[in-house]
């Protein structure tokens, strides 16, 4: 029997959705700067200014918060990938990928460190997806970039190692900013660091697969 939901139950449930969504992004830096290991439920709780039962109560554990947090990180990245499909222009696919990941560190810069942490400490959160649906993702991606290549739409690259580069030079902005901070004298990294980062991280990508910059530009 399907049982609808009263008026007065669709509210509870949509502030319901939005505590959850509040509790993960309060949740990022605390993870991100503390670990798993490091991070408190007491300290998670002070981080979104609610009750330590309100935690429990959505996650039951502080694992279960980390891992819905290391989820809602990774699903966000899988779809940065959406733009490079078989018949997208490979210059401009290429492009919003990379622009996609260099907001990503800018505007969620403890996401990235959150998965930072969580490799290297070995992955024991993450094993089994790294191990099936990213490399599944990688895998599908991949194909999509050797197409390109055997249509001779752009230069023999290894895909995978392209994609190592690519994470390694957006997410770089994200997890090493304090380094980069201190050699450009900077209090923070702003909008013109990532505009110059990302500029020289197109030119040289785009250069290195022999693709015209200007068809960047184009919608992938």
């Amino acid at each position: 029997m399907q049982i609808s939901a009263s008026p007065a139950a669709k509210p509870r449930q949509t502030k319901s959705a939005q505590i959850v969504e509040h509790i993960l992004a309060r949740a990022e830096p605390v993870f991100a700067e503390a670990g798993l290991a490091g991070a408190t439920m007491a300290a998670l709780a002070a981080a979104t200014g609610l009750p330590r039962a309100n935690l429990h109560y959505h996650f039951g554990t502080k694992e279960k918060l980390y891992a819905q947090v290391l989820e809602n990180i990774l699903a966000l990245w899988l779809d940065a990938s959406d733009s490079i499909r078989p018949d997208a222009e490979p210059a401009a696919a290429l492009t919003a990928y990379i622009r996609a990941k260099m907001s990503y560190s800018r505007d969620r810069p403890f996401a990235s460190k959150v998965f930072a942490n969580e490799i290297l400490h070995g992955a024991t959160q993450l094993r089994s997806y790294l191990g099936l649906s990213l490399r599944r993702k990688v895998d599908e991606k991949a194909a999509v970039i050797e197409g390109w290549i055997a249509q001779g739409r752009m230069d023999p690259v290894d895909p995978r190692h392209l994609f190592f580069l690519l994470w390694a030079m957006t997410q770089t902005y994200a997890d090493f900013a304090s380094q980069m901070t201190a050699v450009l004298g900077v209090p923070r990294l702003g909008e013109a660091e990532f505009a110059s980062g990302e500029a020289l991280i197109l030119q040289l990508v785009l250069r290195g697969c022999g693709l015209d910059r200007s068809k960047g530009r184009e919608s992938p």
